[in-house]
């Protein structure tokens, strides 16, 4: 494959190496591990719905050159609505973010703890440190170089112990295209779905398209590489998702093994043999470790276009916020424990933030005053209509499911 091919992806490879993290592998696995193949519908909907509304944030952030964020301050023409939606936004992704990435270190260092001597707090630590210099260097090549190599390890490794494991291809495709909900499968959908069709991703995305092709290029020929990045991409972590969900189904479902997130490695051994440690070490830390550089980059792309401020990676403010997700998630990762109350609040503010941001992005790409010809066309409101009603629908079981209804 030519560098000049290559050179093309990145805004969409950043979605993948944020939705692809610790949480998405435990879920998948355990989705797996217990249903089966029966769930891989729902993960096939969630792609769906995931390039659906990612396309239409990156053709928002080339056609107006505005962020997420920004576009939602400046579309607002109530103060009192405005100034709402900014502090979602900020309690979402950003003070939601900083939970969340307690998870994404945690993960990665869980996965060189696997390996070595070791203990987890030293590998927080020093994943903390090595996303932080990444960060800081403010510059969006080498942080997509890196995102992009790091999302092709963890490609090859799950894929590479999917073939493998060789889960019956025929059982993949009854899974995928013919839905069904065995008994006590509900919350392992939702939160399939959940994990990978994410409010914080549509900022980044937003933001990154800007960064990877500039006003000064052809906006037609932008538009067009950027929707080629962002189906191949996506697929991508689709099929990392699908090998993840395969691999545990073959290995556990109805063998009579136990299954347990922590010890994946240790029961794939009878499959891969002594390798399995080292193979899922790779898989997890390459997971973990691009989403613990993406959260605290897409918080601070919508915190910063929330505020105002410049969404620059060099601007001070931007710094500001990033460091703080950052350091936040390093410190409850290095002291073994996760804020639980940040969590919680979190899920809340993110249950809110899902169905607002869908109904904005299919009400906004209906503009012909802010995007010209570049508005979405009936199949596009179409499939958006139908992809706003079901972020309704989680946005409203997440709330549930916090308030303990469900």
């Amino acid at each position: 494959m030519s560098s000049a091919f290559m050179r093309k992806f990145g805004p969409g490879l950043l979605v993948t190496a944020a939705f692809i993290g610790p949480g998405t592998i435990t879920t998948a696995s355990s989705a797996g591990a217990n249903f089966g193949f029966a769930l891989l519908w729902a993960l096939l909907f969630s792609l769906f719905a995931t390039i659906i509304l990612q396309e239409m944030a990156a053709r928002l952030g080339l056609v107006t050159r505005e962020g997420l964020a920004e576009a939602m301050r400046a579309y607002s023409q109530n103060p009192l609505f405005g100034r709402a939606a900014v502090l979602l936004v900020i309690a979402a992704v950003g003070a939601g973010n900083a939970a969340y990435e307690a998870g994404n270190i945690a993960g990665a260092a869980l996965a060189l703890e696997l390996v070595s001597p070791l203990g987890s707090g030293f590998w927080a630590t020093l994943i903390g440190i090595s996303a932080g210099i990444l960060l800081f260097s403010g510059r969006y090549r080498i942080l997509e170089s890196a995102l992009v190599l790091l999302v092709l390890v963890m490609s090859t490794v799950f894929l590479l112990t999917a073939w493998m494991v060789a889960p019956s291809p025929i059982a993949i495709l009854d899974g995928m295209f013919r839905p069904r909900l065995p008994e006590g499968s509900v919350m392992t959908v939702i939160a399939l779905i959940g994990t990978t069709v994410v409010p914080y991703n549509l900022f980044l995305h937003a933001n990154a398209v800007r960064e990877k092709w500039p006003a000064t290029l052809d906006l037609e020929q932008s538009l067009k590489e950027s929707r080629l990045d962002t189906g191949l991409s996506i697929s991508l972590g689709g099929l990392v998702t699908l090998a993840i969900l395969s691999t545990a189904a073959a290995a556990f479902f109805q063998t009579g093994l136990a299954f347990s997130g922590d010890s994946i490695a240790l029961q794939l051994e009878p499959l891969l043999g002594p390798s399995s440690r080292y193979v899922f070490a790779a898989g997890l830390f390459a997971g973990g470790l691009t989403s613990a550089i993406t959260a605290p980059l897409a918080a601070a792309f919508a915190v910063c276009g929330a505020l105002g401020w410049r969404s620059e990676l060099s601007a001070p403010g931007f710094r500001l916020v990033w460091l703080f997700v950052l350091a936040t998630g390093t410190v409850f990762a290095a002291l073994g424990s996760q804020p639980l109350a940040a969590i919680l609040f979190a899920q809340v503010a993110n249950g809110f933030l899902l169905p607002i941001v869908a109904i904005f992005l299919l009400v906004v790409m209906n503009q012909r005053q802010r995007l010209g010809e570049h508005v979405n066309g009936p199949v596009a409101n179409t499939l958006g209509a139908f992809v706003v009603l079901v972020a309704l629908g989680l946005g409203a079981v997440k709330l549930l499911q916090v308030a303990g209804l469900i």
